[in-house]
């Protein structure tokens, strides 16, 4: 199969990010905070489309964080919302957000190749080995402790996949974890769709490297994250691999700096604690032994837009922070609002014609 089109897009890529859930990526008691209806995701599609934004990638939840918001609580579900959003947009890759656990390898690349179909090639594919084990057992399902055993389940998942997508004829697969006979897929999709996947861990990064196209990585710093970006890229090119690194970013996006920084500070002091603690608990168990100052500023960054990089003032420094991200390597950045659907067209109006003026887009 050839290369997909997305893989070929000559500027740094933005997509929006976890509009699939309540209140998005900003754990707010904020009466405006982003309300997750279909008829919300259907309008934000539109518009995103309408931009000429390149993707839309949701999260694969269960269960959220509770607090006063239930945050992330109330979820659409990933391959569902995706179909339906392929059908109603023109341009835009919409990504389906899968659990390798929770999903059977024949059954997914069945699902991905019939999106295919339905959205001549637009439909991508973001990988999820598993971390929440408070979701896995509302599913009733055991979340392995160590890292080998899930990728290792992951790879053996993604194999079976790609064959299924790949043969022309029957085949029978004995693995591991998946024995299958006479296991075939027609139609096939035209190209193996875009791959994402977040790692943290060693075993989890060199799954990303070896499958996907995209690797996500959070910025705590950039000028450390140049030296991580091209360390990944290394880790790469030492596989044979064209690896690309992707970030995720908040935006809040006004006139003036004083209002943007003004419109944080509302945010950070509406969160919703309960929520947070719950959040920062389950992925953040050894942040007691930062240091007081960095502790701070992570909660504070968890709290508005997940730990995302803040993309907070005006759309000059916007369009300057974005194209820092490209300084330092990074092949593009998910976006989220407090509102998506209210925010988005300040920032198409008023920082996309900077990006493009930079030559980013």
């Amino acid at each position: 199969m050839s290369q997909h089109p997305f893989l070929e897009k000559n500027k740094f890529l933005l997509g929006s990010f976890a509009s699939n859930c309540s209140s998005g990526m900003t754990i707010s008691t904020l009466p405006e905070r982003w309300d997750a209806s279909w008829e919300n995701n259907l309008k934000l599609a539109e518009l995103l489309d309408d931009a000429g934004i390149d993707f839309m990638l949701p999260i694969a939840r269960f269960t959220g964080y509770g607090g006063e918001t239930d945050f992330q609580g109330s979820i659409l579900e990933t391959v569902t919302w995706t179909s339906a959003l392929l059908a109603r947009t023109k341009q835009l890759v919409v990504f389906a957000t899968i659990q390798t656990a929770v999903n059977h390898p024949v059954v997914v690349a069945k699902q991905i190749a019939t999106m295919s179909k339905i959205s001549d090639n637009r439909v991508g594919l973001n990988i999820v080995a598993g971390w929440n084990k408070p979701e896995y057992e509302a599913l009733g399902l055991t979340l392995p402790d160590d890292h080998e055993t899930r990728y290792g389940y992951a790879q053996e998942w993604y194999d079976l996949v790609k064959q299924v997508w790949q043969s022309e004829t029957a085949f029978d697969f004995e693995g591991k974890y998946f024995q299958t006979k006479g296991t075939y897929g027609k139609p096939r999709p035209d190209y193996i769709p875009p791959i994402f996947n977040a790692a943290g861990s060693k075993n989890g990064r060199e799954f990303a490297i070896t499958n996907a196209d995209f690797l996500f990585t959070p910025v705590s710093d950039l000028s450390r994250s140049a030296s991580e970006v091209e360390e990944l890229k290394a880790l790469g090119r030492a596989e044979g691999r064209d690896t690309q690194v992707m970030t995720f970013s908040h935006v809040i996006c006004r006139e003036t700096e004083e209002e943007a920084q003004a419109e944080w500070e509302r945010q950070l002091a509406h969160t919703d604690m309960a929520a947070l603690d719950n959040l920062m608990n389950l992925m953040f168990a050894h942040a007691q032994s930062f240091p007081a100052e960095i502790r701070q500023q992570l909660r504070d960054r968890m709290a508005v837009g997940h730990g995302g990089f803040p993309l907070v003032g005006t759309p000059a420094q916007v369009a300057q922070s974005i194209a820092d991200l490209h300084a330092a390597g990074f092949s593009g950045t998910t976006l989220s609002f407090l509102n998506y659907v209210e925010e988005f067209p300040y920032f198409r109006d008023h920082v996309l014609p900077l990006l493009t003026e930079k030559g980013l887009r």
